[in-house]
This record gives C-alpha cells, sequence and structure tokens, in this order.
C-alpha cells in the first residue's frame, strides 16, 4: 500500500521539526510495515512507510537523484502500469535506470519530462517531488484518485499526507469542520490534483 507525509515552509528551518514528521509517519505505519525512510532538508520534511512488493534494495524511499548538478527527491504510492515503455523511452535518450523500481523510473522520468511527466503516466500513484536547486515542489495524483493525497495550509506550512490523520496531528491543525469544508466534501468528492509549489 505505502504512505507518505510531508512538510514544506520556506520561512523557518525545517531541521527543527524532525519530531513532527516522525509523529506524522507514524501515524500511517499500517500503509508500510516493511521500511520507513525520511529526507530532511530546512525546507522540506519528507516521511515515507513501505510495503515491499518489488526491488527491496532499488525501491528505497524517499528516494534522491542527483543529476546535472540538482538533486531531485521523491515519495511516491501507487504503481505505474507503462513504466517499461518509460524506461525504455528513458534508455533511448541515454537515461539508464539502476533497479527495477518503478519509482525511480517516475522519478528519473519527471528529471527528463518535467511537468509533463503526468502526460506519460498510466497508473495509479500520488507522489511529491522536491527539485533541490529551483526549492520547488511538484505534488500530482492519478485522474481518478485512486490513490489518496490530502494537504492544508496553516503558518506558511504546506502539510501533506496519505492520511488525514497524520496532518491532524501536526501541532498548528485544529480538528475543526466547519461548513465550506463539509460543502467541498460532499461537492467534490474524489478530484485529479496536481501543482508545484513556491511558498
Amino acid at each position: 500500500m505505502c504512505g507518505f507525509v510531508g512538510i514544506v515552509n520556506y520561512n523557518k528551518n525545517l531541521k527543527d521539526y524532525v519530531s513532527i514528521i516522525k509523529e506524522m509517519s507514524e501515524k500511517i505505519s499500517h500503509r508500510g510495515p516493511d521500511e520507513n525512510g525520511f529526507y530532511i532538508n530546512e525546507k522540506i520534511l519528507f516521511g515515507h512507510r513501505r510495503l515491499v512488493v518489488r526491488d527491496k534494495e532499488g525501491g528505497a524511499q524517499p528516494m534522491s537523484i542527483s543529476y546535472k548538478g540538482n538533486t531531485y527527491t521523491i515519495c511516491y504510492n501507487g504503481q505505474i502500469y507503462n513504466s517499461e515503455e518509460i524506461r525504455k523511452t528513458l534508455k533511448e535518450n541515454g537515461i539508464i535506470c539502476n533497479s527495477y523500481s518503478d519509482t525511480e523510473i517516475l522519478l528519473r522520468a519527471y528529471i527528463f519530462y518535467g511537468y509533463d511527466v503526468l502526460k506519460h503516466l498510466n497508473g495509479i500513484f500520488s507522489f511529491a517531488i522536491w527539485d533541490l536547486k529551483k526549492e520547488e515542489l511538484f505534488i500530482a495524483r492519478d485522474e481518478f484518485g485512486v490513490k489518496p493525497f490530502f494537504y492544508t495550509f496553516k503558518n506558511n506550512n504546506l502539510i501533506f499526507a496519505s492520511e488525514i490523520k497524520s496532518i491532524l496531528c501536526h501541532p498548528e491543525v485544529e480538528t475543526i469542520v466547519d461548513e465550506n469544508g463539509l460543502c467541498e466534501l460532499f461537492g467534490l468528492r474524489s478530484s485529479s490534483y496536481s501543482r508545484s509549489y513556491s511558498l
């Protein structure tokens, strides 16, 4: 199943808030009993829980890849059905994947295609990719919302997770349902989502 959590804030050093991301990750431990990983940066924190399906060594997350002087880091939940087609296209363009994990294929595809990567994906997924040089977060979910992605903004924090209960354990999030929230829930239900953030 897998799941991930994250916090982005451009106004304070998030390295001082590692305990929060660990608590958020603990709330979704049932989604990934096999592995638990973190990415810690001044502006972003990632946590990932993994259920190993294939390529135990090659699919650990958060996964970082350095390419042409930049580093990209992904947290991902899902399955890319056309991963082998993408791998072949990448190879034809001189980009070699070192594992059989679709996490690596997805991340290298993003590095190659940029925002247009979504046009090349066939699958069910939610993911977050951090571009270290641009200090930019790219987040996306499959069109039908099969793989969950929840988020909120609080005091310059973008807080996101595979399950709401991880967000609710953040100390700046209040557990209040208002009229607007109910309207969105009943009116929008599952909706596709992709966006790039530079807060």
